[in-house]
């Protein structure tokens, strides 16, 4: 179906949209704590070559495995003899766990966007009491704000229903004037920069023990507050079956990625370099404080603008890429049947309904304190989910390098062998320092585990669905 087709732009789009989120506005506060200038700076280094490796190595994988389609989780069933049920197990729970990632994560960008929106409209904020029942308030502000995340979540769902071709079109107006926005701050950010702000270079910053950390130990914790801005560097891959050409996967991966970066390290830089260091440490919204320096009061509606274009775009890649991991996976056999389910205008519509779905009952953690911190916890612990398939296709790699499969020569084999081993090492140093905490990292696992209820209704079904279609 040709409108389903993904062009090159739309694809890039997707991955800066995806990567470029909310988690920009608070960066340069969590980084300066974490790290003085240099620490910050070598923190970006060490990530930035770190996610290339991975980028590479997913561009590679969906350019010489196209007939597998849905994301890099996609690969833990290669990893095991074919047919086998550890290839199925193993295909099934990578897949259950991304997908339950992805939705609460939707929600949580969600609620953000109404925060952001409260800056125009302060009645999300009202703590008018229209409920109380025992230790439970409902305030006005969280009702409204429900109802406003609840419309914007079915709203986009329509749109998408409506075909790739809308959908992706609106995702590219909203990343671009996203990008825009942001090189925009930057320039005018230029205007404001005072070198002596970065000074010194290196200072001392301590662990809640009070301990201090040494320049490495500032990088190390720098490259983690970093590590969370590349999630959705796979979303090019993740469409692999809808690009117009296979190698725009590749090439959209690494432009995305570099785009995506030098939006991150210039406005980090730039806010480093207009707060003071000792102010940007206590600041609640750096680049608003940062952009009031330059433009005065306005310049606070002017970021909040900036955080509802780029939220809408970050929403909109999302559960397209939410709904599309099961689809895909449904469709080799990896996911329950009714998954594979397509409107007439080829897209998951099962998958669809039951991600958004899932998301909604993660929007109600916007109507109380209590559901907000379980909700917290989830996407705490959810964090295995999106960092287990960058090592699943890593060793993917490595595997088709050993094997030499779909190699006809030995430079491209043993190239691709050297990205992939620095990629696996980047992958199993990110899944230990994001899960350092052994209570995040078992609940995490448990998370993951939990799709062992539903896997026995995989294991009945006898036939993998090519297409299947409904109205």
């Amino acid at each position: 179906m040709a409108e389903n087709k993904i062009s090159f732009w739309i694809l890039t789009a997707l991955v800066v949209g995806n990567m470029v989120g909310s988690g920009i506005f608070m960066l340069p506060r969590t980084l300066s704590e974490a790290a003085s200038p240099a620490g910050v700076l070598l923190g970006w280094g060490v990530t930035g070559f770190g996610v290339l490796f991975l980028a590479l190595v997913v561009g590679n994988l969906a350019i010489r495995k196209p007939e597998l389609h849905g994301g890099p989780q996609i690969y833990a069933k290669e990893l095991f003899p074919k047919n086998s049920k550890t290839s199925l197990i193993s295909g099934f729970m990578s897949s259950w766990g991304y997908w339950i990632g992805n939705f609460a994560g939707n929600a949580a960008i969600i609620t953000t966007f109404a925060s952001y929106l409260s800056t125009f409209f302060p009645i999300l904020n009202s703590k008018l009491v229209i409920v109380e029942i025992g230790p439970f308030t409902l305030y006005s502000g969280n009702l409204l704000t429900f109802f406003v995340c609840s419309i914007l979540l079915w709203g986009l769902h329509i749109i998408i229903l409506k075909g790739m071709d809308g959908a992706g079109k609106l995702n590219f107006v909203a990343t671009a004037a996203k990008v825009i926005g942001f090189f925009l701050f930057i320039i005018i950010a230029l205007f404001a920069f005072e070198k002596s702000n970065l000074l010194p270079l290196y200072a001392p910053r301590y662990e809640e023990t009070g301990l201090s950390l040494g320049l490495g130990g500032q990088v190390y914790h720098a490259a983690i507050s970093t590590l969370w801005a590349f999630c959705g560097v796979e979303s090019a891959v993740v469409f692999s079956g809808r690009a117009k050409k296979k190698q725009d996967i590749k090439k959209a991966t690494i432009i995305g990625l570099l785009l995506a970066l030098s939006i991150y390290i210039g406005i980090s830089l730039l806010v480093m370099g207009i707060l003071p260091q000792d102010q940007l440490m206590q600041s609640d919204k750096p680049l608003v404080d940062a952009i009031e320096i330059v433009l005065g009061p306005i310049g606070a509606y002017l970021l909040s603008g900036l955080g509802i274009i780029s939220l809408l775009g970050s929403t909109i890649g999302w559960i397209l890429l939410s709904s599309e991991v099961p689809y895909q996976a449904a469709k080799q056999g990896l996911f329950i049947l009714a998954f594979a389910k397509e409107n007439k205008k080829g897209m998951p519509v099962f998958s669809l309904i039951l991600t958004n779905a899932c998301t909604q009952v993660f929007l109600f953690s916007t109507i109380s304190n209590s559901m907000a911190s379980a909700f917290d916890f989830v996407i705490y612990i959810a964090t295995l989910a999106f960092l287990v398939p960058y090592l699943i296709s890593s060793l993917y790699q490595l595997k088709l390098v050993v094997t030499g499969e779909t190699y006809m020569d030995h430079f491209g084999r043993w190239s691709d062998g050297v990205i992939a081993c620095f990629a696996t090492f980047y992958s199993v140093w990110a899944i230990f320092a994001g899960t350092s905490d052994l209570k995040t990292f078992l609940f995490g696992m448990i998370l993951l585990a939990s799709g062992m209820f539903f896997f026995p209704l995989l294991r009945k079904q006898k036939n993998v669905p090519t297409k299947e279609s409904v109205a």
